[in-house]
């Protein structure tokens, strides 16, 4: 541990972050790096807590307390060796995920939690800063090949693993570049993709190849992946939109906010702007959905200059602090406010959208919203209606950001004849994460439906073991779940 004491003198801190004037004019990483001397005083309120919780709350088992320590001590270079042992990217969960560490934090029994995302951003920043982050080169190969399709985090995790184990891994992916939903799904301001193109350059040090415009089921077929390739990985993600199927939900001017986020992500990139670009500059924008993909459209819209955006969620609004039923070490359902949301929106809870309003020449020009009550019935929750409470809302702009339903079924996953489970996700054994059909894996959120990137990583780093073993007959690789 760091400071015995330090959990009792000092309090949890806020990550830096841009000022919102400035940050709403350009798409640049909203986050700002912690100062090296308040970071380590925040590492040193790691307690000496005996058993950490924090690693249960971690998929990964990050070894939380010891690089909090390490830093805390400044010594970094060994920080970034210990959080590299359990984690290949902690740059990308550093900056995204939502730290179930520290929902599980066991100062978080009666204090704020220790600032844990934060000190695994600035361990891996310092370690790119000092050229700390190397190739690890395979001393021998193994001859066997392993094809992984889909390049989100699982996908790189798996590939980065098995490459390090000695196989020659090509990673195919459907879209143009490298990174699936962290390319194009996640906007610029949340995070840089100049951290995905440098990781992609050592793992090509590596041996990774990667294949763009590769789209398996479609024009690749599945069948020359299983002959030409001992393995087959489908990390492919949940990419099934949740619909809402609403009177008027034909007009125009309502979107997937996967149709929406990545053409702005392209503008970034460099690309040119399509003529069919969709610009919420000057409109009023409806965000359906209350969760981070809705967020991330806000983020967006408001950089666009939208005239006014509002984001909808048919959930209550969450309480501010852990309810009786939420207790400590389960992730804390309260409420929370995402970056996106400090630069302007209207948050409106229990209000469902029962009729997009047509404008009399095929667009949307507003929704019909209702208020709802949750209801448990026979230990089901639903949705009743308010009486009296239907409302109009102006909208030119409307994004669906209601998650996912899982993998998209067409193409790959019935030409293999996988089997699936109830929710739509591929069936694999948990431990050797092999689906009924012999030498395919799958991993992420194809099998276990939408969730985490730090998920996501674990999965990619156990399906690559499974394969590992299944190549080898044995596996010295980590499988953390």
């Amino acid at each position: 541990m760091g400071k015995i004491t330090g959990f009792i003198e000092f309090d949890r801190e806020k990550q830096p972050y841009r000022p919102v004037e400035e940050r709403l004019k350009d798409f640049r990483q909203v986050m700002q790096p912690w100062p090296v001397e308040p970071l380590k005083t925040q590492a040193s309120r790691c307690m000496d807590c005996g058993i950490p919780f924090c690693h249960q709350g971690c998929p990964l088992g990050n070894m939380i307390p010891d690089w909090n320590d390490l830093v805390y001590r400044d010594q970094w270079n060994e920080a970034i060796q210990r959080l590299h042992a359990t984690n290949n990217f902690p740059e990308f969960t550093g900056t995204l995920c939502p730290a179930p560490c520290e929902g599980s934090c066991v100062l978080g029994i009666n204090e704020d939690p220790v600032t844990i995302k934060a000190v695994e951003l600035s361990i891996i920043d310092k370690a790119w800063e000092n050229g700390w982050i190397k190739p690890e080169i395979a001393e021998t190969k193994t001859g066997k090949k392993v094809a992984i399709v889909g390049s989100g985090p699982a996908g790189l995790a798996a590939a980065q693993q098995l490459a390090r184990a000695g196989h020659d891994v090509t990673v195919f992916e459907r879209a143009d570049r490298i990174g699936g939903l962290l390319r194009y799904g996640i906007p610029e301001f949340k995070m840089e993709k100049s951290q995905i193109d440098r990781r992609m350059k050592q793992m090509e040090a590596e041996g990774v190849t990667f294949k763009t415009n590769a789209h398996v089921g479609d024009n690749i077929p599945v069948e020359q992946l299983q002959n030409d390739f001992d393995a087959l990985l489908l990390t492919g993600g949940a990419c099934a939109a949740r619909d809402l199927p609403a009177e008027g939900r034909e007009l125009k001017g309502i979107y997937q906010a996967m149709e929406y986020l990545p053409m702005q992500n392209r503008l970034c990139e460099g690309d040119d702007k399509p003529d069919n670009f969709i610009n919420a500059e000057g409109k009023h924008v409806v965000i359906i959905g209350g969760g981070d993909t809705g967020a991330d459209c806000l983020g967006t819209a408001n950089r666009q200059g939208c005239a006014s955006v509002h984001q909808l969620e048919i959930m209550p609004k969450p309480p501010s602090s852990r309810p009786e039923d939420n207790p400590w070490p389960e992730w804390p359902r309260i409420f929370r406010t995402a970056s996106a949301h400090e630069e302007g929106v209207e948050r409106v809870y229990s209000v469902n959208t029962k009729r997009f309003v047509d404008d009399g020449n095929g667009n949307v020009k507003a929704l019909q919203l209702v208020n709802v009550e949750m209801k448990n019935v026979d230990g089901r929750m639903s949705f009743e209606e308010v009486a009296g409470s239907e409302q109009e809302l102006p909208c030119d702009l409307a994004f669906l950001a209601m998650g996912f339903l899982g993998p998209e079924k067409p193409g790959m996953l019935e030409q293999l004849g996988l089997e699936l489970d109830a929710r739509g996700n591929i069936i694999a054994d948990k431990k050797t994460w092999m689906t009924n059909v012999k030498g395919v894996f799958t991993a992420g959120d194809m099998q276990r439906g939408q969730s985490l990137i730090v998920w996501a990583i674990a999965e990619g780093r156990s399906a690559a073991r499974g394969i590992d073993d299944y190549l080898m007959g044995s596996s010295d690789l980590p499988a953390p779940v």
